[in-house]
């Protein structure tokens, strides 16, 4: 089976994604993506496919893996139970990291790293402690210090021992063999241009297909129409900003992410996470307010 190509929306303004996710959520399929990404697990355990690699996971694994291979964790868990919080995900691209190490020749250390990460790099619990307080902090932190964090992030990484590859030597994701087909195409080109307009017909031109053959296919590939995709993830990443950036209105968010008018974005945001973008904000701010005080 083919990985699904995942629209990992960087903000604008932003340099890297760093969020985090419950369980069951919809990036739990076998999916790859060109950005680099770290991987903790929270909570739960299961099963874990990396390339060629099938193991089994527990609370405190912790995986970097490369551009375009294909991965994916499946908690075991009874039908109908949810978990609030599985895993947090550091996101970052090739070309970001590649220019990072060439205005900051110190992180050329890396470089060994970050392509032993393209089979994918297995950490040690003793690395995966370590790094945890920062990934928690780096989830919700602004500003400089989001930097700070993920330098001291690289530098955990960067000083890690006993790292082991997952997928084997032989294994080598062909990330022109998923692009080939027209559906990626059409979710690469949703993934550079979500906050834009664009519509179906476009779409169907870029994957090839008419404008219901497509329509068909979407449905089939993503499991929702165009503009259920399109609003789920334009809701993703208000949420994001929501909780990046305590300063940004709600009626600049709206707009930033692609909505057109308040009114239709505070309709979708509730009937997308069950309240509206204020509420979601107050219950944020509780929640730091409360850990703070713990």
């Amino acid at each position: 089976m083919e990985p699904d190509l995942e629209v990992v929306q960087i903000r604008r303004g932003e340099s890297f994604k760093a969020w985090s996710h419950g369980y069951p959520f919809h990036t739990v399929r076998w999916h790859f993506h060109p950005e680099y990404e770290l991987h903790q697990v929270v909570a739960t355990s299961g099963r874990y496919f990396v390339g060629d690699f099938i193991g089994e996971f527990e609370p405190g694994n912790l995986v970097l893996t490369g551009p375009n291979l294909p991965h994916n964790w499946v908690s075991d868990l009874p039908a109908e139970c949810t978990i609030p919080l599985r895993g947090r995900i550091l996101q970052f691209s090739e070309e970001f990291i590649g220019d990072l190490m060439k205005v900051m020749p110190e992180l050329s250390g890396l470089a060994a790293l970050l392509e032993f990460s393209r089979r994918g790099a297995l950490f040690t619990r003793s690395t995966s402690d370590a790094l945890a307080p920062l990934m928690e902090e780096i989830v919700t932190a602004n500003g400089v210090r989001r930097i700070e964090l993920f330098m001291m992030i690289l530098g955990v990484l960067g000083r890690a021992r006993k790292a082991r590859p997952l997928s084997s030597p032989n294994y080598l994701p062909d990330p022109s063999g998923y692009m080939s087909a027209g559906m990626n195409k059409a979710l690469a080109f949703i993934r550079k241009n979500l906050t834009q307009p664009f519509g179906e017909t476009e779409l169907a031109a870029i994957a090839g297909q008419s404008q219901s053959a497509f329509s068909r296919s979407f449905r089939r590939h993503t499991g929702m129409s165009l503009v259920q995709y399109v609003k789920r993830l334009r809701i993703n990443l208000a949420c994001q900003i929501l909780m990046s950036d305590e300063q940004a209105s709600i009626t600049d968010i709206c707009f930033e992410v692609g909505f057109n008018n308040l009114s239709n974005f505070n309709r979708q945001f509730l009937a997308e996470k069950g309240m509206p973008p204020s509420r979601f904000r107050r219950l944020l701010a509780h929640n730091i307010d409360a850990a703070r005080a713990a």
